[in-house]
């Protein structure tokens, strides 16, 4: 499995309010835009943001379905040794979306943050 990554999709609604859009899904998709490479590199996932995420919860546990998050593929291991992972049932997980960043910069190449 390569690195999945999970992003909540825009113009959602909580009850009648609404539309709205998650601003730590917006700044990893902001990487993803400056460095389309990255869309390549990883899979990446939209999904709705009403509970139960499943897609989500298959792979890292109800407790854990908050977005972004990235799910570690088999094998990889992290070029940076800073970053808070996470673990569910041996999966390896990022769900901070500075870590998540900092991940696919290091892991893939791409420009690091200033």
């Amino acid at each position: 499995m390569k690195d999945k990554l999970f992003i909540l999709r825009p113009d959602f609604f909580k009850d009648s309010e609404g539309p709205f859009y998650c601003g730590d899904s917006v700044s990893v998709e902001g990487l993803l835009s400056f460095y389309p490479r990255l869309r390549d590199a990883v899979d990446v996932e939209y999904i709705d943001a009403p509970r139960p995420r499943q897609p989500i919860v298959a792979l890292i546990g109800a407790d854990n379905q908050s977005a972004p998050v990235l799910v570690l593929g088999n094998g990889q291991v992290p070029d940076d040794d800073t970053l808070a992972i996470r673990e569910h049932n041996g999966r390896r997980f990022i769900d901070s979306p500075a870590d998540i960043r900092r991940y696919l910069s290091s892991q893939y190449g791409v420009a690091h943050v200033a």
